[in-house]
């Protein structure tokens, strides 16, 4: 398949969504101020960022209110707080498979200030997001399938899934390198497959990147190269573990001539540094990060050993080697 476009392209279809409050939350517990979250959908406007994802719309039943912060369940209330009635930039949620009570918590598009809804699934739960899929769609809202974890899973599982997707309501469909294990040799070929249901069937093809190894920004463009064109980034790349690609990185790189990466370096300088002063929040590239990376496993590891301060690499490797 053709690459879509070259280095000078200018791609209308594609879209950049920030999910700074939502994957930066996993960091600090979604502990953000109103007065930050406000900032930044200003800066989203000004930059001319298409999405914003508030945090997860998750079960209050299954997660105890006292223990996060309010975007871990981003309530209609506190949206309608941030936007007004502002939709110069869409605004986004993430519902997990099994947590998120959606036929409770998720209300009719026509009394709600989201216009997306990115349901989170592993490859075994594609039936059960499918049916949170419909019921959005009868609400009236725009989903994409954001499909995690894609490193572990079999191609002939992928395939499969693409296909059930691509027969539901469904929007888009999102690849997610959940362990930020990938490289651009294999986010190719697995776009273009992604690329070939979603023109079979009319939907468009997302990219959520973790940078484990670094490569967040390069697989975010390479994925864009081969045909993805809904985007994710955060502002200093703030995510859970590693991080995820920048945003600032991925504004300077695309060529829409509607981005504007002045007001982008401006949150950072006001709100970012600071934040990355705070020693209790921590994210970004790190050796732990690197080896859970390497080794296609799931970073909760690395976290631990990062809030440890551990530095004993090999020990730590050992360790995860002894897992397999």
């Amino acid at each position: 398949m053709a690459k879509k476009g070259n280095l000078l392209s200018f791609r209308p279809d594609i879209k950049v969504l920030d999910a700074t409050i939502r994957d930066g939350g996993l960091v600090n517990n979604f502990d953000f101020s109103d007065e930050f979250v406000k900032e930044l959908y200003k800066t989203n406007i000004k930059a001319g960022v298409e999405y914003m994802e508030f945090g997860y719309r998750a079960d209050k039943d299954i997660f105890n209110e006292e223990e996060f912060g309010k975007w871990k369940f981003a309530t209609d209330d506190d949206i309608y707080k941030i936007v007004g009635d502002s939709d110069m930039v869409k605004t986004a949620i993430m519902a997990d498979v099994g947590r998120c009570n959606y036929k409770r918590d998720i209300h009719p598009k026509n009394e709600s200030p989201v216009d997306l809804i990115r349901v989170a699934a592993y490859i075994h739960q594609i039936p059960a997001a499918i049916e949170m899929i419909e019921d959005f769609f009868n609400k009236g809202y725009e989903t994409t399938c954001n499909i995690m974890a894609v490193s572990t899973a079999q191609l002939a599982d992928i395939k499969a899934a693409l296909e059930m997707l691509g027969q539901s309501p469904v929007n888009g469909i999102y690849i997610v390198d959940s362990y930020g294990s990938m490289y651009p040799e294999q986010i190719s070929p697995l776009t273009e497959t992604y690329v070939e249901v979603a023109e079979k069937y009319g939907k468009y093809i997302g990219m959520h990147a973790h940078n484990n190894q670094q490569l967040a920004f390069a697989n975010t463009i390479e994925s864009c190269a081969h045909g993805a064109s809904y985007l994710d980034g955060t502002y200093a790349g703030m995510g859970r573990g590693a991080g995820n690609c920048s945003i600032e990185l991925l504004l300077s790189f695309l060529k829409n001539p509607k981005y504007n990466i002045y007001p982008v370096l401006k949150f950072l300088e006001d709100y970012m540094v600071p934040l990355q002063k705070n020693p209790d929040v921590q994210w970004g590239y790190n050796v732990p990060y690197m080896i859970t990376g390497h080794l296609n496993q799931h970073p909760r590891t690395a976290i631990a050993a990062t809030k440890d301060n551990r530095t004993d690499y090999t020990n730590f490797y050992n360790e995860l080697m002894d897992r397999d």
